[in-house]
């Protein structure tokens, strides 16, 4: 199944106040066309679920820069001066997680699991509203699974099906992603035929792919 679509297309359903995740460490890996079609687009109020905030003009910090951003899930907005002011003004709601948990989390939501056990946090603040349980003589706090209603993605290769292969760190929370979303959307940086991408070099495959869009255009 041919699942490349026009960029208009494939964001043509996301609104004001739909949850997104988005790939990318500090900007690396980021779906830099989609970002910019949002951006242009101006949908607002939106839940963003990503590693970081980004800079104010590369990658997901766009979005903080356009004020579309009504509240952030990540590990770090530290790099992102327009994100720390918002917050600051109280126009940016953030939840922070070190940035494992954060990952455990994605990935518990794509997976069907109920969430996943950490230590990362105790007796801290972060401990505070969650609930703690106890293995085996030791306690855990308990983090709830992430899901999102897209998820947008970067991979380096991928085919009109939707099976693609990150390089680098653009592997990071990608794969989990494409897995938590309602809709995901691929964008790749060169786009190859089905059965080009051997078997065993493809990180996230087709069925977690709903539609693929082109750097540079088809």
């Amino acid at each position: 199944m041919n699942k490349v679509i026009a960029l208009e297309q494939a964001i043509e359903n996301i609104k004001d106040g739909s949850t997104i995740m988005i790939s990318g460490f500090g900007g690396n890996g980021a779906p830099h066309l989609v970002i910019d079609a949002l951006v242009k687009k101006n949908v607002r109020d939106l839940t963003l679920i990503c590693n970081d905030s980004g800079t104010p003009d590369f990658g997901a910090g766009r979005l903080f820069t356009n004020n579309q951003v009504k509240k952030v899930i990540c590990s770090i907005i530290g790099p992102n001066p327009v994100s720390v002011k918002q917050h600051a003004k109280g126009t940016l709601e953030v939840e922070l997680y070190p940035q494992g948990s954060l990952a455990e989390k994605i990935r518990a939501g794509g997976y069907g699991l109920g969430g996943v056990l950490t230590k990362a946090g105790l007796g801290t603040l972060v401990e505070e509203g969650k609930q703690k349980i106890t293995v085996q003589g030791e306690d855990y706090l308990l983090e709830e699974p992430l899901k999102a209603d897209f998820a947008i993605i970067y991979a380096s290769i991928g085919d009109i099906a939707g099976n693609c292969q990150y390089y680098g760190s653009a592997h990071a929370h990608a794969p989990s992603m494409a897995a938590s979303a309602d809709y995901t959307v691929l964008e790749v940086g060169q786009l190859v035929e089905l059965g080009e991408i051997e078997p065993q070099n493809i990180h996230t495959q087709q069925v977690f792919v709903d539609a693929v869009v082109v750097k540079g255009g088809k």
